[in-house]
C-alpha cells in the first residue's frame, strides 16, 4: 500500500513555471515507476511525463521541452519542473506511482494557468 501527496499546484500567468512535488509513503520499497498525469474539465485524464527507478522517462509531445520530471528516490519524492506554462496546461495534476503491489494515485494539486 502506497500513499501519494502532491504539492505545489498554484495560480501563475502563461509563460511563468511551476514546481510540484509527490511524496509517497507506506509501502515506498514496492514501487517502480512514477508519473504526473492531469485531467482538465471534460477531458480525460492523460499522461504527462513519467520517470522509472532506473532513471528513464517520458514525456506527453505536449509537454516535452518545457517539462521535467525528476525523483529523489531517499525521500521518495517525485518531482515536476514545468516551464513557459501555456492555458492549456491548466488541469488538475494527479501523481502516480506503479508497483509490483499495484498502481496509486494521488489527491491532485490545481494548477491554473492565466491568459
Amino acid at each position: 500500500q502506497v500513499q501519494l501527496v502532491e504539492s505545489g499546484g498554484g495560480l501563475v500567468q502563461a509563460g511563468g513555471f511551476l514546481r510540484l512535488s509527490c511524496a509517497a509513503s507506506g509501502s515506498t520499497y514496492s514501487i517502480k515507476n512514477m508519473g504526473w498525469y492531469r485531467q482538465a474539465p471534460g477531458n480525460a485524464r492523460e499522461l504527462v511525463a513519467v520517470i522509472a527507478s532506473g532513471g528513464s522517462t517520458n514525456y506527453a509531445d505536449s509537454v516535452k521541452g518545457r517539462f521535467t520530471v525528476s525523483r529523489d528516490n531517499a525521500k521518495n519524492t517525485v518531482y515536476l519542473q514545468m516551464n513557459s506554462l501555456k492555458p492549456e496546461d491548466t488541469a488538475i495534476y494527479y501523481c502516480n506511482a506503479e508497483g509490483w503491489l499495484g498502481s496509486y494515485w494521488g489527491q491532485g494539486t490545481q494548477v491554473t494557468v492565466s491568459s
